[in-house]
């Protein structure tokens, strides 16, 4: 995502690449979290509580541990902005109201019955940003705390650590088919429709819209818009997108696989392959059955392995297609140059611990590090979407869905992706393909199907988190490891 240019010159800029770019430091801040999680100096994260009745209920016992969370992003992400030539100063006074607007955002989100319709943080952080901008107009002492690319990026990184590559193969041959063989497929052909078909000009918004609705919804628009440099108004119009027909199909999935007495098994990879936001398919999977509900969760797991490799991809085909300069292919060391490093920091996390950590710490240890890690993440992309929406002018989102053809893309590419998926489930657990899968026990035969709301809420899941390792006891989904 291009930074608009700043209104003033940076004052004593580094030399040093490696100081001087937020990409490096999206590494280098991350490294500090990962290191002090690893090394045992974070044991917790402070968060908002869940609450029913009152907002008080969310700060119980969690006012001091939020302060003290606030004052150590600040000061961390205030070291960044200094050295790299700006006012640490400044973005620390500002830094802290952000924060609470954050906060703010969690408590919304923390609702039960909001967690239960999968409203989360993403969702009501742009919303805060973008009603603050649009009406009373965002305050000037705010922005310079407004830095969505280094908190988005420093997110990322950590991220990777969640990506545990020996987890892919214990997760079984049938789930890799549906997520692995679809997600490519839908992300070539929306690009292409969007491109050639609908002509939209800007292809950063295409890619984004297809990576979000291919893969797995917000996480991967962010990774992907990170990578392709889109502009924060294309990221905010995929993820709007992304939410509202996430909880859609989270209501909508399992009861029609219930009124069309589809094979659960079939009807839970349908759901884990197209169902966007993790929490959202683990809500849908379970009016299923509990088994599946699992298979559900691991096809999604499975298909949120691809994030890092197609937020690669898709960089390197920028640096190389869409940015390169005339016809001239550009050299090794310019591709270097131009390739966001955030992305290299994702590998480097994701390779430290699925080869390196898991091995020697083993894997109830790593998970609960990486429990550690996704909550500063969320944090981070909590206080990136803030940001984003703070700086954005409903005017300018308007333009960009001009025609419709921004929605048009997406509704067709998630109807393809629909249509695909449900075939590839069929062939991988109809028993086609592979041997098929019987569950032990499923929802009762002719029972009314409940409301995937209401049943959320009365079993106290949390619809709304956007990637695996957000939810309590995410590792329980995985298959016993074989000897």
């Amino acid at each position: 995502m291009p930074e608009e240019p700043p209104a003033t010159p940076p004052r004593h800029a580094p030399r040093n690449p490696l100081l001087a770019s937020e990409d490096w430091w999206a590494v280098w801040l991350a490294g500090l979290v990962l290191a002090g999680v690893i090394g045992g100096l974070v044991g917790a994260v402070p968060g908002v509580g869940r609450w029913t009745g009152s907002p008080a209920e969310a700060f119980a016992g969690r006012a001091g541990g939020l302060a003290l969370l606030g004052l150590a992003m600040a000061a961390l992400s205030a070291l960044a902005v200094g050295v790299m030539g700006r006012s640490a100063r400044r973005h620390a006074a500002a830094f802290l109201p952000l924060f609470v607007l954050a906060v703010l955002a969690y408590t919304l989100a923390n609702q039960a019955g909001v967690r239960a319709a999968g409203f989360g943080y993403a969702f009501w952080a742009l919303l805060i940003g973008l009603l603050i901008a649009n009406t009373v107009r965002t305050p000037e002492w705010i922005k310079p705390a407004l830095r969505s690319e280094l908190y988005i990026k420093t997110g990322l990184v950590l991220l990777g650590a969640e990506v545990l590559f020996g987890n892919i193969l214990r997760l079984g041959a049938p789930g890799l088919f549906v997520a692995w063989l679809v997600t490519p497929i839908v992300i070539l052909f929306m690009y292409q429709f969007g491109v050639r078909f609908l002509r939209i000009g800007s292809r950063s918004l295409v890619i984004v819209i297809a990576a979000a609705t291919s893969v797995c919804g917000v996480s991967a628009a962010i990774a992907v818009a990170a990578a392709a440099r889109a502009r924060k108004q294309e990221l905010t119009l995929a993820v709007g997108m992304s939410l509202i027909f996430t909880v859609a199909m989270m209501i909508l999935m399992p009861l029609g696989i219930r009124a069309a007495g589809m094979d659960p098994v079939v009807g839970a990879a349908w759901i884990g392959g197209t169902v966007d936001a993790t929490g959202a398919v683990v809500a849908a999977g379970a009016l299923l059955g509990r088994q599946a509900e699992q298979i559900a969760a691991v096809v999604k797991m499975i298909q949120n392995t691809l994030i890092g490799l197609v937020a690669f991809l898709v960089a390197v085909y920028w640096v190389t297609r869409i940015e390169a300069s005339g016809e001239r292919r550009p050299a090794a060391m310019e591709i270097w140059h131009r390739l966001p490093k955030f992305i290299l920091g994702f590998v480097a996390a994701s390779l430290l611990f699925s080869f390196a950590l898991t091995p020697s710490l083993g894997e109830a240890r790593v998970a609960a590090m990486l429990d550690l890690t996704s909550d500063v993440r969320g944090w981070l992309f909590c206080l990136a979407f803030m940001s984003i929406g703070l700086e954005s002018s409903l005017r300018d989102l308007l333009r960009h869905t001009a025609g419709g053809r921004p929605i048009q893309l997406y509704v067709t590419g998630q109807v393809f992706n629909v249509v695909l998926t449900l075939a590839a489930a069929y062939l991988a657990f109809g028993g086609i393909l592979f041997d098929r899968v019987s569950l032990a026990e499923t929802a009762r035969a002719g029972a009314p199907p409940a409301a995937a709301v209401e049943r959320t809420l009365d079993t106290g899941r949390d619809a709304t988190p956007l990637f695996h390792t957000e939810i309590d006891g995410w590792q329980d989904y995985l298959p016993p490891r074989r000897p």
